[in-house]
């Protein structure tokens, strides 16, 4: 136990025969249960985990017979730390050994002192994490982590991509954990439904760690992929949160200034494009409504982030 707290971790693993041991070996003394899932290797990964569990009593293995994705594998280790009624934080550890265990307290330090729901490492506090953090992670999650701001509401957070996280099961216990995005993206999901219930969450500062483990992200198609994930997230985020929940006037202005955009600013563009290319000059009546119209939604769509930026702010 930690400060009188029972803990589980969830490692994800696929085909991590070379450095599932470490991740495991390392794994603090006070944690409680480790839910091993092994998506289904092809490797060594197996075998390994019935020796290490022979000797280990606290690691549970999960056995995905075919590959089922990230995000399935982190649904099936919280949904078995949540049929143990006896755990009160569960924790997420890659099976890579890019996660070091040493930051596991302070995650979970800022879980019990501020009583907080949700807790995720931050690796963009490190000073050297330049040095540290490939450039092609770096300004990738530069990218991802303005638009997740808009997509979960918790525009405070950053470096939304680390998977190195921990939360309250009771918290756990209140989303649809099992809808959860299969696939990569899972991170953002679970933060915009976490927002939708009015969840405490925070950053931490942990240290990025880069070794021998092998990226399975490919870039052209993670980034693509995630930004059409996060722009949906968005919309439900507005509809659940604001609408469903608790109505805020903030919608009424995202509204207005997407009508003005698809509906009149898009046509004028239209319009002018056509009367340029007919007439050969710039039609000046045309050009004047769309200044003052792109004014108005620019104008629009600011009080509406400025509006879901202070009610998102931090409270705690």
């Amino acid at each position: 136990m930690y400060k009188n707290k029972k803990i589980a971790v969830v490692v994800p693993a696929m085909n991590e025969e070379v450095l599932l041991p470490l991740t495991l070996k390392g794994m603090p003394d006070y944690v409680d249960r480790i839910f091993v899932i092994n998506d289904g290797s092809k490797d060594g990964t197996a075998g390994i985990l019935d020796t290490l569990a022979k000797k280990n009593k606290k690691i549970i293995i999960i056995t995905h017979q075919v590959n089922q994705g990230l995000g399935q594998s982190l649904i099936d280790g919280y949904c078995a730390s949540l049929a143990d009624d006896s755990i009160d934080y569960t924790a997420v550890m890659a099976g890579d050994n890019q996660m070091h265990p040493d930051d596991l307290h302070h995650l979970l330090d800022a879980l019990i002192e501020k009583d907080l729901d949700y807790v995720k490492g931050n690796r963009l506090l490190q000073a050297d994490v330049v040095e540290k953090m490939p450039r092609y992670r770096l300004l990738g999650n530069a990218l991802l982590t303005i638009l997740t701001k808009f997509a979960t509401g918790y525009y405070y957070i950053m470096d939304p991509q680390c998977g190195y996280t921990a939360i309250k099961n009771s918290a756990l216990a209140k989303i649809p954990i099992r809808k959860m995005k299969k696939g990569f993206g899972y991170n953002a999901d679970i933060l915009c439904m976490l927002n939708i219930q009015g969840c405490k969450v925070d950053d931490v500062e942990i240290r990025p760690v880069y070794g021998d483990e092998k990226s399975k992200i490919k870039l052209w198609k993670y980034i693509p992929e995630v930004s059409i994930l996060l722009i949906k997230l968005f919309f439900r985020r507005l509809w659940k949160r604001y609408i469903v929940r608790d109505f805020n006037p903030l919608v009424l202005f995202y509204s207005f200034a997407y009508f003005l955009f698809f509906f009149v600013i898009i046509p004028l563009i239209v319009r002018f494009i056509t009367l340029f290319i007919r007439y050969g000059q710039a039609p000046q009546t045309t050009l004047i409504i769309l200044v003052f119209v792109s004014f108005f939604a620019f104008q629009s769509m600011l009080f509406a982030i400025w509006m879901d930026m202070d009610y998102n702010k931090r409270r705690f």
